[in-house]
């Protein structure tokens, strides 16, 4: 009996185990968190991100593509315009600018490296494109910056200029710089203003250099005018007045060099 009762007591202790250890036949679903794009990231701060650089092409950017080399013409469009840039943001213009002036320097580069082996330089109109392209670039920049200005301060934001008189007693319009010492009281500025025999002998050549420049444009002008109407007596007169503003084309009409070999100058 008392064995029996052992086994017993063995039996029960082995089945409380059993029951303990006892593994359940549902599965068991681990929840794994989901990171969206829109999330902060969870990346450690001592972990490098991944990024890529530009090409580097060293000197070679400076030349023109190989297969344009010993080309007779290449294909290239038109210049970029105003209003194709004044829809275009900020930083586009900022790229689109050191894309032209990269360009630029290619061409010019290519340009004499023809002169200097005596070759031609395929469609040298490429230059004046993109010249005209960062012109037009830049004015919608200054529209740009003059536009903003004058909403916020009422002024264009450009530096003031005027009308100076130079060493040489000439005037010009320069652009005002700021200085350390106003120009009323620099004392080199009341010594050196136009002054001295000099200056004034120089001055005088210079007006009487301006006068027979003008006076020789205006003969030009008044000589071309009396060979069209010697040519042409039926032209229309204002068309004619239109495009040479400088001379009087009716007062022109009748003097003796307009009349040709017509025969309504005749009478």
């Amino acid at each position: 009996m008392a064995g029996l009762r052992q086994t017993r007591t063995l039996f029960s202790t082995l089945t409380t185990t059993l029951s303990k250890l006892h593994v359940s036949r549902t599965p068991v679903v681990t929840t794994v968190p989901t990171i969206s794009v829109f999330q902060p990231s969870r990346v450690g701060k001592y972990t490098v991100g991944i990024h890529t650089s530009t090409n580097l092409h060293n000197l070679s950017e400076f030349f023109d593509d190989k297969k344009n080399w010993g080309e007779q013409e290449v294909k290239v469009g038109r210049s970029w315009k105003k209003d194709e840039l004044r829809i275009k943001s900020n930083d586009d213009l900022h790229k689109l600018w050191f894309v032209l002036l990269k360009e630029r320097n290619m061409l010019l580069t290519m340009e004499h490296d023809a002169k200097q082996e005596y070759r031609l330089f395929p469609n040298p109109e490429r230059i004046d494109k993109v010249e005209d392209s960062m012109k037009n670039l830049e004015d919608v920049v200054v529209e740009r910056n003059r536009a903003y200005w004058m909403l916020e301060t009422g002024e264009t934001g450009e530096r003031p200029t005027g009308v100076i008189t130079d060493e040489l007693g000439i005037r010009r319009r320069r652009r005002f710089c700021q200085y350390f010492i106003p120009s009323w009281m620099h004392h080199q500025k009341k010594e050196t203003v136009h002054r001295g025999a000099a200056i004034c002998k120089f001055q005088r050549l210079m007006r009487e250099k301006n006068f027979l420049t003008k006076r020789r444009y205006y003969r030009r002008v008044r000589g071309h005018v009396y060979m069209l109407w010697r040519r042409f007596p039926n032209m229309n007169v204002e068309a004619l007045q239109r495009q040479y503003p400088e001379v009087d084309v009716r007062l022109l009409q009748k003097h003796k060099k307009a009349r040709g070999h017509h025969l309504q100058n005749e009478a």
